[in-house]
Formats: C-alpha cells, structure tokens, sequence
C-alpha cells in the first residue's frame, strides 16, 4: 500500500450550483453571516467565507458556466468538493494518483481559502469531482 504525498488539513471549500446569485448571495451574506470572498465574474461565480472556508455559488445561467451546468433538470448542485493538503511534490502525486489508476481531469493554480494555490481535479470511484488542493503559493517564495 502506497501513502499519498501529503496530508490532509481539512476542507477548502464546496462548489454549490446556483440558478439566481442575487438570491444566492442574499441568503449566505443575511441568513448564515458569510463575508465576500473572491469574485470570479467570467465564470458567474462568486466565493462567500465560511469561517476559515470558502462557500463558492457558481450560476449556472451565467455563460461563463457552462460546464456546471446540470445534466438534466434536477440534476447535481454540487460541483466539487476541494481537500486542502499539505505541500507536495506534484510529481510524487502524479505518480501516486497513477498507480491507484485515478486520472487527473485537470491540474489548475487559483484561488481557494487558504491563498493561490496547486490543485489537481479527480474523481472518486463514484464520480463525485474532488479537488486536491496544496497550501497557498506566494511569488515571494513565503
């Protein structure tokens, strides 16, 4: 049995499919108290802080996410579910992800709730989307 190159910290952040982002935005800042996060409006999206954590609303009727739209009405609302790690070393991930035969859907550098940090997007054996997800990475080298 092989161990990943990392170890887990918890959960960054939880992608929630939306279909109206004003009402969206308006329960989480006035119902649950989250403060603004960071704002993708290319993609419709919009992150929302949930005590250390990001909640991100992505509108699925913005044109920017057409790969989060549901398959059929009633669909998924949930997109992914990002684990944040230690650091790694991305080779030693690759190749640990291959030898357990998962794929890597996409390997991305953006912004989650500790910082600008590496991710690599796979699926669990069911098909849930999980994104594996480093600490932040500063052009200073902090």
């Amino acid at each position: 049995m092989t161990t990943p190159p990392f170890t887990l910290t918890g959960i960054d952040h939880v992608v929630f499919l939306v279909d109206d982002m004003a009402r969206a935005l308006q329960f989480y800042h006035q119902v649950l108290g989250c403060q603004p996060g960071y704002s993708y409006p290319a993609l419709g999206m919009e992150q929302v802080w949930a005590g250390s954590a990001l909640i991100v609303l992505w509108d699925t009727t913005h044109p920017g996410a057409a790969d989060a739209v549901p398959p059929v009405a009633g669909g998924r609302n949930v997109d992914h579910v990002c684990i944040a790690t230690s650091p790694f070393d991305h080779v030693a991930l690759r190749s640990h992800l291959a030898a357990h035969g998962v794929e890597i859907e996409r390997e991305a550098l953006h912004g989650g709730a500790r910082g600008m940090g590496h991710s690599f997007y796979i699926r669990d054996p069911f098909g849930n989307k999980l994104e594996i997800k480093g600490p932040a990475e500063y052009p200073d080298g902090r």
